[in-house]
């Protein structure tokens, strides 16, 4: 019966974590997912999720005005990278490992996201 209760827990938790992030895999690639941190009611962030879908690029989408996790993942990662989080704008995006940040240009900025 522990065993089950153990069980129903993990579930539960993958499900709700999950279930906070909008996820898009290209048919191509999908060991290859650029992680994206922001807002659905940031433009850029939805500027940049509609360039990424235009080239079939795989990604997940956390929104971290909801979710916690995400946000603290997001913020440890800036932190690790040696990234200052003043004037921080969104998105924040972690494509395989290397963080970025939309703080010049935002084509520049998509250029590097999508080549």
């Amino acid at each position: 019966m522990k065993a089950f209760y153990t069980l129903l827990f993990v579930f539960t938790f993958l499900f709700q974590y999950n279930g906070n992030a909008q996820t898009v895999v290209a048919k191509k690639d999908t060991k290859k997912i650029i992680i994206i941190y922001g807002s659905p009611d940031c433009h850029y962030c939805t500027d940049l999720k509609e360039s990424l879908s235009k080239k079939q690029m795989a990604f997940v989408f956390f929104d971290i005005d909801k979710d916690q996790v995400a946000l603290n993942q997001m913020l440890t990662k800036l932190k690790n990278a040696n990234i200052s989080t003043n004037n921080l704008q969104i998105p924040v995006v972690d494509k395989y490992g290397q963080i970025y940040v939309n703080n010049a240009d935002f084509k520049d900025f998509i250029i590097k996201i999508t080549e």
